[in-house]
């Protein structure tokens, strides 16, 4: 069985990818419920300002794999089922994280479009929609406080997300049958 994290920067397409994957057979976990569900306990609304903080504050108590850490139960008892699609994988640490854990098992699909591609997307989202300014100040964090840069430049595969929904279908379709 394998493990497929899906890695890239806020507005690149992660999540329409993952969805191609657990359409194809896999499960999908979303890294970003850790932090639902956190918010939801504390009854805290969610958006960007709650769940930056929350997701600061599970690394400042768990390390800067702390979300690889909290979901590998989860991918854990998937595996036992099926291959398993990770939406969201953010730091360096998290991968090193899962690379030791899963070894050969585990596969990045980085997912690339450029910034003004992206932010024009995150601009125009129903939920979770950001201004151009808050998408790049994300981008800093990212990069900067995330370490997400790494994972992304040791992807195994790359989907350049830069034209329409039915390229970025038809090339996550492609990667799909290289990794099985």
């Amino acid at each position: 069985m394998k493990v497929v994290a899906i890695v890239g920067m806020a507005g690149s397409g992660k999540s329409e990818v993952s969805r191609l994957f657990e359409k194809a057979g896999f499960t999908r976990i979303r890294f970003g419920d850790v932090t639902d569900d956190e918010l939801r306990k504390l009854g805290q609304e969610l958006n960007e300002e709650n769940e930056r903080r929350v997701r600061e504050l599970l690394r400042e108590e768990h390390g800067m794999a702390a979300y690889a850490k909290l979901n590998l139960p989860r991918i854990d008892v998937a595996l036992a089922s099926s291959d398993v699609v990770v939406d969201g994988l953010y730091s360096w640490e998290e991968y090193t994280f899962l690379k030791e854990h899963y070894n050969n098992d585990l596969l990045l699909v980085a997912v690339w479009a450029a910034p003004k591609t992206r932010y024009a997307r995150l601009n125009g989202r129903r939920e979770r929609n950001l201004t151009p300014e808050e998408a790049a100040g994300r981008d800093r964090v990212e990069i900067e406080n995330l370490h997400k840069g790494g994972p992304i430049a040791v992807a195994d595969y790359v989907i350049v997300n830069e034209s329409s929904l039915e390229d970025l279908r038809e090339q996550t379709k492609k990667t799909i049958a290289r990794i099985r």
